[in-house]
Parts: structure tokens; C-alpha cells; sequence
């Protein structure tokens, strides 16, 4: 593929951590809604008092979203736990970009912890964002709903809207990277140029963090290329790995364990522990370092699509 020509696939709301992906019974599963949209199919379904938003019947390959009916506010994805840890390094964003919606529950958990921030969130799929505002909105019991007076929705695709704020000279002191297509990130938003282009938009000492696969065939690329772009970076894996950079020195595990006593009572409020987040962190690589470099020339796409 040439720097020209950029698969703009489906880069709306995360998958969610491998192990939350085991589709649930499928005779519990009631169907409360389906859409199709341009990009895809968007089921929304109901079991045992949580709402999920899938894109595939029975949510066959995954929940792309969850809500409990009845505590909204909690925050129930491992992987959304450990982007939350990158409150850790950066304890007081003003702005703050999250790239691809889903039901919003990055953003609620962002919005609740931080009420002064101003979030950002990019989705591609208008579909997604009206079943968003539909069904994981403005609940019953919810605090913090995900659409609030200080979060802006721009539907469009993620690089297209970095690219077009790296022009406008915008900043951002923490961006989140949760943009998934129907298999895996979109092969755009994986490469060195648009890592650049990611890191051009945050104030110096600014944080990205990134959901990516625990196990993955682009696993030792993928670490070699955020490597190339940000030098060292944290990894939290559980099924998921979250990648937390900076741009600048990153900050020491003293500065993060001190950061995360911020965050003890807000957290516990959204249902998990900051030390279950601390325990996660690892700065030791586990990857190829000899791995190639992504590139918008050199497509991920090949490895995924390599049975050997």
C-alpha cells in the first residue's frame, strides 16, 4: 500500500479484551435492536441486566460494547481498566481525544474521573454514535452520561480527523487509540507516519495510550514500530495489551504509583482497583527487537492474512 492509499476501514469502537469476547449463550441473548449501517451490521442485545452492542448475530465474534442496566456508571472491560491507567501518567489532561466510540464507555469513565476535561471522540460509523446515544446513554441511576456539555463527537475516519488537526496545530495531553475494524485495528492507524502524526498532536509530556492484542501476528512489529515513534513504553497486558507512551521522557514507576493515589476513590466508584491497574505495568520488552517497522508502504494487513 503507498503513503497514498489508505485503507479507511471500519475504525469504530473497540473490541473488547479476548476473554470478554466469548460470545454468551445464544438462546440468553434477547435482540433489542438491529441496524445496518454503511460499514456493518449493529445488533444491540440484552442478558442478565447488561446491554451489549455487537457486530455480528448472537455477537458471534465479540461485544464491542457493555453497560449493566443498573449501575451505568461501571467501567466493566479489563482492557478499559488498563486505559485508565494512563491517568497514571498523565493525572490532569484538559483535553483529551479518544479514537473510536463503541458505546462510549471510555469516554463516561473519562467524563466521571475527570469532570474539568475537555474529550474528543472520533467515530467513523454515524450509525454507531446514534445507537450510542440510543441504548448507553442517559440511563436510569447514571451519573455521567457518555454524551456530556464538555465531550464533542466528530464522525469521521480517526487519521483522517489527526491529519486534519495536525494542520489546525491542535493539541492533546492524553489521546486514547480504540478504533477497531470488524478483525483488528485498521492497518492505517498501525503505521510509523500515522504514530507521528499521533505524537505531533500531544503537548510535550502528553500521553497516548493504545488498545492492542495480548497475542496477535503483529505483535512484534507493531511494539517495534510504537518503539521507533516513542522510544520506551509501558506495557499492561492481561487478554488485552494496553501500550502507554509519552511524548517526552516517560514518567517512573514512583511517579505512577504516586498518580494513581488519585484515582483511588473515583476508580473504586466505576468499579475497579487502581492496584489491580499498578500490577500491570512492565517496562521489560517481550517482543522482537529485530521486528520490521509498520509502514504505510509495508501493510500489516500481509501478516494477518499469512497462514504459515
Amino acid at each position: 500500500m503507498t503513503s497514498m492509499r489508505f485503507r479507511f476501514l471500519l475504525a469504530s469502537g473497540a473490541i473488547c479484551a479476548l476473554l470478554a469476547c466469548i460470545a454468551p449463550q445464544a438462546q440468553a441473548l434477547e435482540l433489542v435492536h438491529s441496524e445496518r449501517s454503511l460499514y456493518r451490521q449493529i445488533l444491540i442485545y440484552e442478558e442478565d441486566g447488561k446491554r451489549y452492542m455487537c457486530f455480528t448475530k448472537q455477537c458471534a465474534i465479540g461485544r464491542e460494547s457493555v453497560i449493566d442496566l443498573q449501575y451505568p456508571d461501571r467501567l466493566l472491560f479489563e482492557y478499559a481498566h488498563l486505559m485508565m491507567g494512563s491517568l497514571f501518567l498523565a493525572p490532569a489532561p484538559q483535553n483529551v481525544l479518544v479514537v473510536g466510540l463503541g458505546g462510549g464507555s471510555l469516554p463516561r469513565a473519562l467524563a466521571f474521573t475527570l469532570p474539568a476535561a475537555h474529550i474528543d471522540v472520533v467515530e467513523i460509523d454515524p450509525v454507531v454514535t446514534r445507537m450510542a446515544r440510543k441504548y448507553f446513554s442517559s440511563l436510569p441511576g447514571e451519573n455521567t452520561p457518555v454524551f456530556t456539555a464538555n465531550t464533542s463527537v466528530f464522525e469521521e475516519d480517526g487519521r483522517a480527523y489527526v491529519k486534519r488537526m495536525v494542520r489546525a496545530r491542535r493539541t492533546y495531553d492524553l489521546i486514547m487509540l480504540d478504533a477497531y475494524d470488524h478483525e483488528y485495528i485498521p492497518e492505517h492507524m498501525l503505521t510509523r507516519e500515522f504514530l507521528q502524526e499521533v505524537k505531533s498532536l500531544l503537548k510535550p509530556g502528553g500521553i497516548v495510550a493504545a488498545n492492542t492484542f495480548s497475542s496477535s501476528k503483529l505483535y512484534d512489529s507493531e511494539s517495534a514500530t510504537y518503539r521507533a515513534v516513542f522510544g520506551d513504553f509501558y506495557n499492561l497486558k492481561s487478554a488485552n495489551r494496553i501500550i502507554l507512551a509519552a511524548n517526552g521522557p516517560l514518567p517512573g514507576l514512583a511517579d505512577v504509583r504516586r498518580n494513581s493515589e488519585r484515582f483511588v476513590a473515583s476508580f473504586s466508584m466505576i468499579g475497579f482497583a487502581t492496584t489491580d491497574v499498578l500490577g500491570r505495568f512492565s517496562l521489560k520488552p517481550d517482543w522482537n527487537a529485530g521486528a520490521r517497522v509498520l509502514t504505510d508502504q509495508y501493510s500489516p494487513a500481509n501478516l494477518l492474512n499469512n497462514k504459515n
